[in-house]
């Protein structure tokens, strides 16, 4: 299998930084078993709204429209999508933010259901990565839900993203097969391309995880807050508050999320504690 990375070539990233990062995207998608390439055309924008209702539940009211993928595309934003054989199986999408051509505001990522957990998501974040630094582009931002523990596990262990931020209902109440109603937290998450926490967790090699000591704290989540949505609405609602009221006043107090662990939550650095250098500070 394989991915394709095209478009300009930067002058503000060094040439072997980009081949590295896209051989070490094709080899995510080989071991995924997917072809990841961008997604330009009509026909391929309808296959991505497709997938999003497929993903999301939602006909009446999808993520994204057709024609606003296009224009997307056309103003040479990034859309990419896995391709298992002819089916597309996982999509990725994500516009320029500021600081202006320097920075990648990655929207949305989803994989059709009953499929998570091949390397398909890996796949696609990595080619991703080629994709931005072959544009100089060397930080790329996203939002996840941080009761979901699958997903804070992939953005800060897998991938080596760091929290930056806590964004209370951030969309405001979303109503389709995922979120289930609950009010949309977020953590927003900064993924330094180049810097060596991201490096090694690409390269497959990630370094030692941080320790739990007296300058930091646990925050737990749940181990499964989707399946506890569908069965346990009220029990849902309150694992996002008490998440919230532990996690909220940490990071706004200068607190940072160094790690996550499936069994015990997050790991927040608390603030004054001696700097992490590898800790990431969102920067204007």
């Amino acid at each position: 299998m394989s991915i394709e990375v095209s478009g300009r070539r930067s002058l503000d990233v060094e040439a072997s930084a980009v081949g590295l990062a896209e051989r070490e995207a094709a080899r995510w998608a080989a071991r995924a078993g997917v072809t990841v390439r961008e997604l330009r055309d009509l026909g391929e924008a309808h296959a991505v709204i497709a997938l999003l209702v497929e993903i999301w539940g939602r006909p009446d009211n999808p993520l994204i429209t057709v024609e606003f993928l296009r224009a997307l595309t056309k103003a040479g934003n990034y859309v990419a999508g896995a391709y298992d054989g002819d089916r597309l199986i996982g999509v990725c999408i994500g516009f320029h933010e500021e600081p202006a051509a320097r920075t990648l505001h990655s929207h949305i990522a989803g994989v059709a259901p009953g499929l998570a957990g091949r390397g398909t998501g890996m796949a696609l974040k990595l080619h991703q990565r080629a994709w931005a630094l072959a544009r100089g582009i060397v930080a790329v931002e996203w939002t996840f839900d941080p009761l979901v523990s699958r997903n804070a596990y992939f953005n800060i262990v897998k991938l080596g993203a760091l929290p930056v931020e806590y964004l209370p209902n951030f969309y405001g109440p979303m109503h389709d097969a995922i979120n289930g109603g609950d009010d949309t937290d977020r953590l927003l998450v900064r993924w330094e391309l180049l810097s060596p926490r991201v490096r090694a967790a690409c390269s497959g090699t990630p370094g030692e995880r941080p320790a739990a000591g007296p300058s930091s704290r646990r925050v737990a989540a749940p181990a499964d807050i989707e399946a506890l949505r569908v069965h346990d609405g009220a029990a849902a609602r309150s694992w996002r508050h008490r998440l919230r009221d532990e996690l909220e006043p940490l990071m706004a107090a200068g607190g940072r999320v160094v790690d996550f662990d499936r069994e015990l939550g997050y790991l927040v650095r608390l603030a004054g504690a001696h700097p992490d250098p590898e800790q990431i500070r969102r920067t204007p």
